[in-house]
């Protein structure tokens, strides 16, 4: 008899998660004969171990197609880590309870380097509870910090925002520059990984703006900094940069720490382009502006790019692929065939070489200044923000985005369960 299948998506969402949903839910329609119902999880893992499952059967296949150009997280995200198994056993003992329950079978589990760690422990219960279940890690980070995958769906988009939003903001400033703002700070996000500032350099042609990207793998020197940025105005009249949020000085702390943690232990960060930019004042004496891109460079669906969108539906879709044929405790990768032209297919990676590692841009690809890309990062990335796929626009002038019914299960393990 068919199992039914759960679905969550985890941690920040993006401009292309609910396309991997969409690619989940259509190619499962495709096999009833393995699967059952998709069950949605609300608000992530936390659905399952509340019993708060979305049934995904009672959406139409019209809306569940729009999914792949509406963005963020159709049945709601979360930033919620399942703790070890001897650490927290009523944890897996709830998830069993609650699979047993809906005879759920198949787990997948749509997000990042933490979500993947949640999917390996998940895929670990059938051997430890003696419950069969297979589960399929489906990639999704903004950060491009996944190991084991050329790239992360999510990143792609972020990297086109990032790129024409500075290419713009350059222009404005240039025009403005001989008798206003002399200096200009994007920050992006970033924890670890400078890939998001990375992109920015995608926009500088010839040496052009953007003049300086600050990245976490590179300490950050003020004095160094201050220099390269009187340098700049000195020669153009204006200086642009992007700055990543995860700015680290040489004692390795971070630029702009929010002095806060958040659900996965993480640091709050935010503020390092308002930081720089009151050095800048305090030291350069320059006007100044700056913009956090925040929630906005993740959520622009009006600008993903259409490989990205493709390659965030074609996981989905191999997960599904994968755990009818039988498949567990892998997350499936994009691996790259050539760069010019751009060829890739979908691979897979095992899901204990992949939780709690992250991929940092490598040497090579920053200058050896340290304040922009390389030649080679440039052929990494150009092709990942390739093409564009807008989304269908109504009658008001505004992308006409879907919003799902998300139909509830109803309940029946009997009980509720308090998170810890």
């Amino acid at each position: 008899m068919p199992k039914n299948a759960f679905y969550a998506q985890s941690g920040g969402v993006t401009a292309v998660i609910n396309a991997s949903a969409a690619g989940v839910i259509e190619t499962a329609r495709q096999h009833p004969d393995a699967i059952g119902k998709v069950y949605a999880g609300r608000d992530g893992i936390i659905g399952a171990l509340t019993e708060n499952l979305i049934d995904t059967s009672q959406e139409s296949p019209a809306a569940i197609a729009a999914l792949k150009h509406t963005p963020a997280g159709a049945f709601g995200s979360c930033r919620y880590k399942l703790k070890g198994f001897e650490q927290n056993r009523a944890e897996y003992e709830r998830l069993i309870e609650v699979f047993r329950a809906h005879d759920i079978g198949y787990f997948f589990y749509n997000g990042g380097g933490d979500s993947a760690d949640t999917c390996l422990k998940v895929s670990q219960l059938g051997a430890q509870m003696g419950y069969p279940l297979q589960a399929i890690h489906v990639p999704k980070t903004m950060d491009n910090d996944l190991p084991l995958t050329d790239c992360c769906p999510g990143f792609g988009s972020v990297a086109k925002y990032t790129a024409v939003s500075i290419r713009e903001a350059s222009f404005d400033l240039a025009s403005m520059c001989a008798s206003s703002t002399k200096v200009f700070i994007l920050e992006v996000m970033g924890r670890h990984a400078g890939w998001t500032a990375a992109a920015g350099g995608l926009a500088s042609v010839d040496g052009q703006d953007p003049h300086i990207l600050l990245f976490p793998e590179v300490a950050f020197d003020q004095a160094r900094f201050l220099a390269r940025v009187q340098q700049c105005v000195d020669t153009h009249g204006y200086c642009t940069i992007v700055a990543s949020e995860g700015l680290r000085n040489a004692a390795g702390e971070f630029v702009a720490d929010a002095g806060s943690k958040d659900a996965f232990g993480h640091t709050q960060l935010g503020g390092v382009a308002s930081t720089l930019a009151q050095i800048i004042k305090a030291e350069l004496g320059l006007k100044y502006h700056y913009a956090v891109a925040d929630y906005l460079m993740r959520a622009a669906r009006h600008i993903a790019a259409k490989t990205d969108l493709e390659q965030a539906y074609a996981v989905g879709r191999a997960a599904v692929e994968a755990a009818v044929a039988g498949k567990s405790g892998i997350m499936m990768s994009i691996v790259r065939e050539s760069d010019s032209p751009y060829r890739w297919h979908i691979g897979e990676a095992p899901l204990d070489q992949v939780a709690n590692v992250e991929k940092t841009m490598p040497p090579e690809f920053i200058s050896e200044d340290g304040f922009h890309i390389t030649q080679a990062c440039r052929d990494y990335m150009l092709p990942l923000i390739a093409g564009e796929d807008a989304p269908p626009y109504g009658p008001d002038g505004l992308p006409a985005y879907v919003r799902l019914k998300n139909v509830p299960v109803e309940k029946k393990t009997g009980r509720e369960f308090a998170l810890r």
